[in-house]
């Protein structure tokens, strides 16, 4: 694999081009300092930011005769899963999807609608890699990856160059972490355009945090209401490597204010989105949050899934 560049986050974004839904913004209103927008990925093909990649992944694939017959195979905690069985339908391609046991049903649900073999392995994400990439071995399949690819997280970097076009004067934009692929590609764009980048993760799922302190890859435990979707063991080398850079501060929250910010979105905006795609905001809401924007700096919060059950707001009269 070669180093993430600029180039990279162009050509995804020449693949992707009326394949994948432009980002929406707007404003975060009153409660939120500094002139904060949302960028509302969530309502991106699939419910998370994911698709961006996935289809860059297998359009790129296509174009240098690489994609076999076998099809696509990848294990995902949900969300990247979703995004490569989506790709994988709309381009004609067979996916065979690998996740843990305890993925929520609503994602198991939806990759069976988009036409995945689903198979659940083991309880945690580096047990269903370790399936999928077996089967990629004894089955032909071409091996895709939740975050840890360039063509991955080029499509994610996507996002950044939409949301310059439609914020202007942006800043800063800050996403939430779990393996490093929304992260490096957004701060690999973001730092081409002079933008900073606040890297997100959970106090509980710190694989960035924990690479950045240890001066290298490390893995970690995970134990957060995120971890379904941001609970990798370990941050990609990409991550790491955009991580080091003097535009980028990385901060951690506790599961507490991403639940409060998971909340506040749908008690003000009546927005659902899962604990991951509020990960983010609560870095810039959440009491004594880790990042607070100066009044003139004009920021983008990527509110970036929304796959899961509502039951669990609160109903407030």
């Amino acid at each position: 694999m070669h180093d993430l560049t600029h180039g990279d986050v162009e050509q995804a974004a020449a693949r992707i081009a009326g394949r994948t839904r432009p980002v929406a913004v707007a404003p975060a209103g009153p409660g939120v300092p500094g002139r904060v927008w949302f960028a509302l990925e969530f309502l991106q093909h699939t419910g998370s930011f994911k698709a961006r990649g996935a289809w860059n992944f297998l359009a790129a694939h296509r174009e240098a005769g690489t994609l076999p017959r076998a099809g696509v195979t990848i294990a995902s905690g949900g969300n990247a899963g979703l995004a490569c069985a989506w790709a994988a339908q709309q381009q004609g391609v067979p996916a065979t999807v690998f996740l843990p046991e305890n993925a929520p049903q609503v994602k198991t649900d939806r990759l069976r609608g988009y036409g995945a073999d689903v198979r659940l392995v083991g309880s945690e994400y580096a047990e269903a890699l370790a399936a999928c990439e077996e089967f990629a071995r004894t089955a032909g399949a071409l091996a895709s990856h939740a975050y840890d690819h360039p063509l991955i997280a080029a499509g994610a970097g996507t996002l950044l160059e939409e949301l310059r076009e439609r914020v202007p004067g942006l800043d800063t934009v800050v996403v939430a972490v779990g393996g490093g692929g929304l992260f490096a590609g957004v701060a690999t764009a973001a730092r081409h355009h002079g933008i900073r980048t606040v890297a997100v993760e959970p106090e509980g799922s710190r694989a960035l945090h924990a690479a950045l302190e240890a001066g290298r890859v490390v893995d970690v435990t995970v134990d957060s209401v995120a971890a379904d979707a941001l609970g990798a063991r370990r941050v990609s080398e990409a991550a790491l490597a955009a991580a080091r850079h003097k535009d980028v501060t990385s901060v951690l929250v506790p599961d507490e204010a991403i639940v409060g910010a998971r909340q506040s979105l749908w008690d003000g905006h009546r927005v659902v989105v899962e604990p991951a795609g509020a990960t983010a905001l609560a870095a810039v809401t959440g009491p004594g949050g880790p990042y607070v924007p100066a009044e003139d700096e004009t920021v983008a919060v990527v509110l970036c899934g929304a796959n899961t059950d509502p039951g669990d707001l609160v109903r407030r009269r």
